[in-house]
């Protein structure tokens, strides 16, 4: 009688779940090429449809990725540490790019900023505690609500990339945007609060 064993092995550094990390890492730079057109950041009132479209088609396609590599990873089973450690950093990037960019050409302005802050000193925060909680050993499941609370704040985005260029095919796109960046922050708040909650038992108090 034969045994059929399966060892899972980590997948490589080149499979096809990490390349798509990768590229997703390389949209960063693509996204902020188009806001820097004739070498110049691209201000709310100076920015061309043709920039908006391509910032958001980069955006889209690397948040896509996002999904991507780990559905792949899941079902051709090449998970690897390497991808576990890239893919949030990835997203992170991702995310942190847009918000400055958006705030840097106006498009989020005024009170609206506190949301980006928000967003960005929690990543920042979250980030700080698993690796902390990482030296102990001890790791953090990523939640649903955190799941939905990353799509929430790409479709934000998305809307605030469009910006005017999105005014001219759907009226209110940045106010939709706005909107939708203040439902991610209050979802971020509490997905903080719940990954600190989490992590508060085994942290050490001298």
């Amino acid at each position: 009688m034969t045994v059929d064993t399966k060892i899972k092995r980590e997948a490589g550094p080149w499979s096809i779940p990490n390349l798509l990390t990768y590229g997703r890492i390389l949209a960063v730079p693509l996204v902020v090429l188009c806001f820097f057109l004739e070498g110049r950041l691209q201000t709310l009132d100076q920015a061309t449809d043709f920039t908006r479209w391509s910032a958001l088609a980069i955006f889209v396609i690397a948040s896509f990725t996002d999904f991507l590599d780990g559905y792949l990873a899941r079902i051709w089973e090449q998970t690897s540490s390497l991808g576990r450690m890239l893919d949030p950093i990835a997203d992170k990037l991702l995310v942190a790019a847009c918000l400055l960019l958006l705030s840097a050409d106006g498009t989020i302005a005024g009170w609206t900023t506190w949301a980006a802050i928000i967003i960005l000193s929690r990543e920042i925060l979250v980030s700080g505690l698993r690796e902390y909680l990482a030296e102990l050993k001890v790791s953090v499941p990523v939640t649903k609500v955190a799941k939905w609370k990353t799509t929430l704040q790409m479709i934000a985005i998305g809307f605030l990339l469009a910006g005017p260029a999105g005014e001219k095919v759907l009226p209110y796109t940045i106010e939709i945007g706005l909107a939708l960046l203040w439902a991610s922050a209050v979802v971020t708040l509490y997905t903080g609060w719940d990954y600190f909650r989490a992590g508060l038992k085994h942290m050490i108090v001298d």
